[in-house]
């Protein structure tokens, strides 16, 4: 049985709450799956496939998702890559949405070619309101939770299609990119 690591970086526990439902929906399908956090994963040799996530701040993956990907470079080009983004804004369907939503990856492509990309809305809570804005205005901020379970269900239970392709006839395996939105 094939081992996948789920592994994330998140500022306020949104992201890894959506690695936990992508690494629950992995177990229902019977696979060896790992949870953790980028920053306690120190090797990638013991699994045949990755699924990388970051929440994205100021159009960008986390500074610590960046450091895995510099980090752990030469490993991840030898095994199948997925890749999730959690965030709050362009959540719309529009082709601007879809585009700054791709421009999250921008620093990403460079390490890895994804088999599959999942975009997902996050949450914003009060807790983040407090150290992110000034002052007492963050203490009525409400907590906004746009996180679609059933959308990061269904990318994820397609994730084992992605990561461990069916050989074709000719041996070659073709993987057609999956974008989920939520």
């Amino acid at each position: 049985m094939a081992k996948i690591l789920v592994t994330y970086a998140t500022r306020f526990g949104s992201t890894a709450d959506v690695a936990a439902a992508i690494t629950d929906a992995l177990r229902e399908q019977e696979y060896a799956v790992d949870l953790r956090a980028m920053a306690d994963v120190t090797a990638l040799r013991d699994y045949d496939a990755v699924v990388l996530g970051s929440s994205v701040n100021y159009a960008r993956w986390l500074e610590p998702a960046l450091t895995f990907l510099h980090t752990h470079e030469v490993a991840l080009q030898g095994l199948p890559v997925a890749v999730f983004s959690v965030h709050i804004r362009n959540v719309g369907d529009d082709a601007t949405s879809r585009a700054a939503r791709r421009a999250y990856l921008d620093e990403v492509r460079p390490f890895v070619q994804p088999v599959s990309e999942g975009y997902f809305a996050g949450r914003f809570n009060r807790h983040g309101a407090v150290v992110l804005l000034p002052g007492w205005i963050g203490r009525f901020v409400p907590t906004i939770d746009l996180r679609k379970w059933e959308k990061i269900r269904a990318w994820a239970a397609a994730l084992p299609t992605a990561l461990f392709p069916p050989a074709t006839k000719q041996g070659v395996n073709h993987v057609a990119d999956r974008h989920f939105t939520s």
